[in-house]
């Protein structure tokens, strides 16, 4: 591929159907932290990690504690998109959940119809299931 961004990624992809798909690059620190930002500096030291290119404006939740954050969507083999995203950082900051069990970041990558499969058969992607282990690593 073309773009240095996705040089080694691996993405979680969240969303796939006929408008698109969804996803977010879990293998790539942002050298950042959450509590850098004003609005969370009260917040301990949590790694922010570079999902992707599109809307950097926002910060994304994946999660395995369905327990601790409401409201988030199912995905696969455990792991939940969003959520009420007080209660993640409640639930970090109370020590409640680890960074083995969720991951935020900043931005996401995206695809219009048809451009995944695109990449995919030109061997651009090697598919593989989303383990929670491997998802949750601290890379």
């Amino acid at each position: 591929m073309d773009d240095p961004f996705f040089t080694g990624a691996s993405i979680f992809i969240t969303e796939h159907d006929e408008k698109g798909a969804a996803g977010f690059v879990f293998n790539k620190p942002s050298g950042h932290f959450l509590n850098q930002l004003e609005e969370f500096k009260h917040c301990k030291s949590i790694p922010l990690y570079e999902g992707g290119p599109v809307d950097k404006e926002h910060i994304f939740v994946i999660h395995i504690r369905p327990d601790l954050i409401e409201e988030g969507t199912p995905i696969s083999n455990g792991i939940y998109l969003g959520g009420n995203f007080s209660q993640a950082i409640s639930a970090l900051g109370e020590g409640a959940i680890s960074t083995s069990q969720i991951k935020l970041f900043i931005g996401y990558c995206g695809w219009n119809t048809g451009e995944l499969e695109a990449e995919i058969a030109e061997s651009n992607w090697q598919l593989t299931p989303a383990l929670p282990q491997e998802v949750f690593n601290n890379y």
